[in-house]
């Protein structure tokens, strides 16, 4: 397994995923105010986040992934319903319960395994993506097509959030203050029966933990351990995990990732760059020049059909399921 990310792209890596525990924990509103028009929607200079955002339901078109994880878009998205008897969606009123049909199932069946296997009463569902995919207006840079999901490592409460709740509750962090290890007050072997059921899952093709998190995972798991090759550390995963599913069969248009290799990922040498002081405690540098945000052109050309397509037609039960109008407006 690859240890070290390249120096040369460090800085832009962080910066591109924008992977910090303040971004994932960002408080929502309960009525969120809409994004007025844009003065000049067709300027090609125009950030396709910003285009993409004003999209609150997905396209009318077959069910199809276009790109890549961070610069792609879905057509056909389906919703991840707000409740299930093992799952509560947070943050509604940023409208990213969207993904692939595939990954919606995925998620029901781990929220399943998640209250049998963990005695967990389920699952928080945090970010998946957008209606349409696409750029957006903040927290990620990948989640563009479908295929990526962001769970709480905080069990869901044995009652039904209010919508308030589901604003403004943060998640648990998972990692001790020193950086070095998970805090044992919280972290359980719940967690770790949810991650390894999620890696299991023969879609998934990686998953995103903070590096204290993968090194707890080396150490408590027993039996079979080649689940452990999928779980990859990554910076700013200490209060969620993050699983991204591998390109669905027959997607010629969708472009992923190899998959991992080098065994399960729990040597010395696979750890050891996480956890130096240098990499813990950076010192104070000049931070990076802003990159400049992806514009439709830089997107694949299928994109631009996605995002001119009619809306979808949600009907009122779906609708009351997915906590919007059917006009797409967040409840």
């Amino acid at each position: 397994m690859q240890a070290r990310p390249p120096l040369i792209a460090l800085f832009l890596v962080i910066s591109a995923l924008n992977a910090s525990p303040v971004l994932a924990q960002d408080k929502g509103s309960i009525d969120p105010p809409p994004l007025p028009p844009l003065a000049q929607p067709d300027d090609p200079d125009t950030p396709a986040k910003e285009l993409f955002a004003r999209k609150l339901l997905p396209a009318a078109l077959p069910t199809k992934v276009i790109g890549t994880y961070n610069r792609g878009c879905i057509a056909g998205a389906e919703p991840m319903p707000i409740n299930g008897d093992t799952w509560q969606v947070m943050r509604l009123s940023r409208n990213r319960n969207w993904g692939h049909p595939q990954l919606i199932a995925l998620l029901k069946r781990l929220a399943a395994k998640a209250h049998k296997d963990a005695g967990w009463p389920g699952i928080l569902v945090g970010d998946i993506g957008q209606p349409r995919g696409g750029p957006a207006l903040s927290g990620h840079a990948s989640h563009q097509i479908g295929l990526d999901a962001d769970i709480w490592l905080t069990p869901m409460p044995d009652h039904r959030l209010s919508r308030n709740e589901r604003e403004e509750m943060s998640a648990v962090m998972m990692v001790r203050e020193d950086r070095l290890d998970v805090d044992p007050r919280v972290f359980t072997p719940g967690h770790l029966a949810v991650i390894r059921d999620a890696a299991k899952e023969p879609a998934v093709q990686r998953i995103f933990v903070n590096a204290a998190i993968k090194k707890a995972l080396c150490r408590q798991a027993k039996g079979d351990r080649s689940w452990l090759t999928k779980v990859r550390p990554w910076w700013g995963h200490d209060y969620h995990f993050h699983i991204r599913m591998t390109c669905p069969e027959g997607d010629a248009e969708c472009h992923g990732q190899r998959d991992q290799e080098g065994g399960d990922g729990c040597s010395h040498a696979d750890l050891s760059y996480w956890f130096q002081d240098s990499v813990l405690h950076p010192p104070p540098k000049e931070p990076p020049k802003p990159v400049p945000p992806i514009t439709m052109a830089q997107l694949p050309s299928e994109c631009r059909a996605v995002l001119l397509a009619p809306d979808a037609k949600i009907d009122a039960g779906l609708a009351n399921r997915i906590g919007i109008t059917s006009s797409g407006k967040i409840r």
